[in-house]
């Protein structure tokens, strides 16, 4: 049976203990992530082409158009609408000489018409920023109970009415 290296054992005592290898010392999690970033560019897969995307079809195309599959060196490459999907065909040529240059092994593209991307409704801003200071967001207000009826409320509830919503829904001055 071969014996571990001295630098995998420790003795104490009279008992001898295997260790394991010593661990590699840590690395920065910008050093991680840029690793990651590397492989997905090496590897050529989709996850370095959605990365690298905006770069690769400019400002024109990149909002309209995304990568949606590669396999065998095929991409297929979706639009919003019809137009965009023109501007694909048109631009064939110039964008497979960007994807090879960017260090992507894609023999040919196909182009197909998909639903819109999902764009922000207009005014999820405002309806976002009145929701994050809502009475009863309890993790912004906490908690407090409230006079009326001695129920557990958020506090900004009981600082805004005086009382917890439900107190609030009976009161005649609401209905």
């Amino acid at each position: 049976m071969p014996r571990a290296s001295t630098d995998q054992t420790r003795r104490i005592g009279n008992l001898s203990l295997l260790m394991g290898p010593p661990r590699p010392p840590a690395t920065a999690l910008s050093a991680c992530l840029d690793q990651l970033q590397q492989g997905w560019q090496r590897d050529g897969g989709l996850a370095g082409l959605w990365q690298a995307w905006p770069r690769i079809a400019g400002p024109q195309l990149a909002p309209h158009c995304r990568p949606l599959q590669l396999s065998g060196g095929l991409l297929t490459v979706g639009a919003s609408h019809p137009q965009w999907l023109q501007g694909l065909q048109y631009n064939r040529h110039q964008l497979l000489g960007a994807l090879r240059g960017a260090g992507f092994t894609v023999k040919d593209l196909r182009f197909r018409q998909v639903q819109p991307f999902a764009p922000v409704p207009p005014g999820a801003e405002a309806e976002a920023a009145i929701w994050a200071a809502h009475p009863s967001r309890v993790d912004v207000h906490g908690m407090g109970t409230c006079p009326d009826c001695g129920r557990p409320a958020p506090g900004g509830e009981i600082h805004r009415w005086g009382h917890c919503s439900f107190c609030r829904r009976q009161s005649p001055e609401v209905q």
